[in-house]
């Protein structure tokens, strides 16, 4: 049984070793009944009579010890007593060896080495006493505490009297059995290096389903704002008058489990969401829309596109017939909370977004909702969002009639999010392009170029005002990025054939190649470039939209297009940018199988392409025109581009 021996506590009132305490009103005098309180010893013998001998007291008073002069001992002392001083002694036990033989001789003499006279209780009277049998206590239980820890069962813990320190001033115990080694204390007390004797406890272990709540906020909702922020949906759902935020939180387990090591867990937090989504019971309001649009997000990424369009259909219609897409819709339905009315305002901008980049990676639904008519207002910044400071909602014809009125006016970076996939939905809308010079294509590329040209300084690039990255102006730069790729690559004269494995976000589209490159192919490679440059952000990339992990690939066609040509210029560029690819796909592998799929597929064209190569490099025909020089560059240049997907296949594969 381990014991318990902590030290009492220095005071004013009592010393450590059980001194009688010192009266406030005469300091340095013993109180009246701790002289003559006991008239018996320890073993219970009378004691002989004579007086009390005064309270052990260190070598020199305060007075005396402070001007470094010989004190005699007395109480007061002389000194103190010529002087009118207050002659105060403290106790210690420095140096104690036990009483001195001539102690009874001189009971006014106080000695270095004496120990204080015992004034207290008896021994029967108090069970702290040396000798006496430890009284034994049961440890506290945890689960007084917290029900929910269970802890094995524990022997009592047993307190024992304070120990004595020996003359280095460590502790001995009073069986004068040796000190530990390790923490220099006695082995049977419970000092703190013993931590078996107390219980530990143990933080609250957070269950999968609050991981998958605080990764979803963590890693996902940056990227789709609209679902309210964490701290306004808890207070919500901790009120428990929004039932349809039980329809949210699924959905929200669902995408946090793609982020976590969840396991067979992913396949049912899905098909709960999808359960709650279509009971009987679940209302239909912008909390279905919000979940639905989760649980869409998240199969598109999951490569289940096919699931994820009937959902996008339901979902669509739904929010049509619930009138999200008007004016009124937030303030109805917020209950006069600013950011829950903006939350209303996002859910509509974002299904709006995310109809339009589903349409254009895709290239099978045709962007629904671009025809739609709405007036609803337009989001704020991403900081007044979380922070709860809403502005007054700026509205579209606002936006559209800015260069006109002459105000010169910034909007939110979610708008110009709106506005880019906007011109997507335009230039989807526009007649199929027969020729090179078709007017339509000078209109679409205006539209493309005035969305540049009319950005605020602050959302020309991907940074914020506190230099963070701005992911509603990331999103909207490469939606521009790649509707430039999508107008111009058709056109171009990058032969698309060595690519056309690469189809896990669109079809084929067949390109033919030429011999110079033309106005188009400089569009489409600067836009694929773009995109490289984009993977570069100080930021892991796995916390942007799924939805760049096509855009990614997108650029990486372009790539392997160029690549496949006999003869590279710019061979150094030109690998710096697949390598930025490939990088980026493995990452994003991680969480959304999409990208795991087009990492797939772009490796192996890469792999073909670059056997076709030596394969034409072997005859000496193939060479015809070109200089040594020439010759060694594109070789090394295959050798270089092939060498770096290896070296990411490698990573990718000793990767946990």
């Amino acid at each position: 049984m381990e014991t318990f021996s902590p030290e009492a506590p220095h005071s004013s009132a009592a010393s450590t070793n059980g001194s009688p305490a010192v009266s406030s009103d005469s300091p340095g005098t013993a109180t009246s009944s701790s002289s003559n309180a006991f008239s018996a010893t320890i073993d219970g013998r009378p004691s002989q009579q004579h007086p009390a001998p005064p309270p052990s007291v260190p070598a020199a008073c305060l007075a005396c010890r402070g001007k470094h002069l010989k004190c005699d001992g007395n109480t007061p002392c002389s000194r103190c007593t010529s002087s009118a001083t207050e002659c105060i002694y403290v106790a210690s036990r420095r140096g104690y060896k036990g009483p001195r033989r001539n102690a009874a001789q001189n009971p006014n003499k106080r000695h270095a080495s004496s120990s204080p006279p015992y004034s207290g209780p008896t021994v029967e009277s108090c069970p702290m006493m040396l000798g006496h049998t430890p009284v034994s206590i049961p440890a506290p239980s945890l689960s007084a505490f917290n029900p929910a820890i269970v802890l094995p069962e524990q022997s009592p813990v047993s307190y024992a009297p304070t120990p004595a320190l020996n003359h280095a001033g460590l502790y001995r115990n009073s069986f004068a059995s040796p000190l530990d080694p390790n923490t220099m204390a006695p082995p049977n007390t419970m000092a703190l290096t013993t931590s078996s004797a107390i219980p530990h406890v143990q933080p609250p272990v957070t269950t999968l389903a609050e991981r998958c709540f605080d990764a979803f906020y963590h890693y996902f909702h940056a990227a789709h704002p609209f679902v309210l922020p964490k701290e306004y949906f808890l207070r919500l759902l901790k009120e428990g008058n929004t039932p349809g935020l039980n329809v949210v939180m699924a959905a929200i387990r669902y995408i946090g489990s793609l982020f976590l090591d969840a396991g067979p867990a992913k396949a049912t937090y899905l098909e709960e969401a999808i359960r709650q989504c279509y009971l009987p019971t679940t209302t239909k309001d912008g909390f279905l829309i919000q979940a639905l649009l989760l649980i869409i997000i998240g199969l598109d990424g999951s490569c289940q596109q096919e699931k994820a369009r009937e959902l996008l259909a339901d979902c669509e219609r739904f929010a049509i017939e619930i009138d999200l897409n008007k004016r009124q819709f937030a303030s109805l339905h917020g209950h006069g909370n600013p950011v829950v009315e903006e939350s209303w305002r996002r859910t509509w901008w974002d299904l709006f977004v995310c109809d339009g980049m589903i349409a254009g990676v895709h290239r099978i639904t045709n962007f629904l909702l671009f025809d739609i008519q709405n007036d609803v207002g337009l989001p704020c910044e991403e900081q007044q969002y979380l922070t709860g400071r809403i502005p007054p909602p700026a509205y579209m014809e606002d936006f559209d009639d800015q260069l006109f009125s002459g105000e010169d006016r910034e909007f939110s970076s979610f708008t110009y999010r709106i506005a880019a996939i906007r011109n997507l939905g335009r230039m989807m809308r526009m007649p199929q392009i027969m020729y090179p010079g078709d007017d339509t294509i000078s209109r679409i590329e205006a539209l493309l170029t005035n969305w540049r040209l009319h950005l605020p300084e602050s959302k020309r690039d991907d940074l914020n005002k506190n230099c963070k990255l701005d992911e509603m102006m990331f999103q909207a730069h490469f939606i521009t990025h790649a509707c430039t790729i999508m107008l111009h690559q058709p056109l171009s004269q990058l032969d698309s054939s060595p690519v056309q494995a690469v189809n896990s976000c669109a079809p084929h589209r067949p390109v033919p190649s030429g011999d110079n490159f033309n106005a188009h192919t400089r569009h489409t490679i600067t836009a694929a470039c773009e995109i490289s440059k984009m993977v570069t952000q100080a930021v892991p990339i796995i916390q942007h939209t799924h939805f760049f992990t096509c855009v990614v690939t997108l650029s990486s066609i372009v790539h392997l297009s160029k690549w496949a040509l006999y003869f590279i210029e710019d061979e150094e560029d030109l690998r710096q940018q697949i390598r930025l690819n490939i990088g980026a796909l493995s990452k994003l592998s991680k969480v959304w199988k999409a990208a795991n799929t087009a990492w797939g597929q772009v490796k192996g064209v890469a792999q073909e392409i670059y056997r076709e190569k030596k394969a034409h490099q072997i005859s000496p025909a193939f060479w015809v025109g070109f200089t040594q020089e020439q010759m060694i560059s594109s070789i090394q240049a295959d050798e270089g581009i092939m060498s770096e997907f290896n070296s990411m296949l490698t990573q990718v594969t000793q990767a946990p």
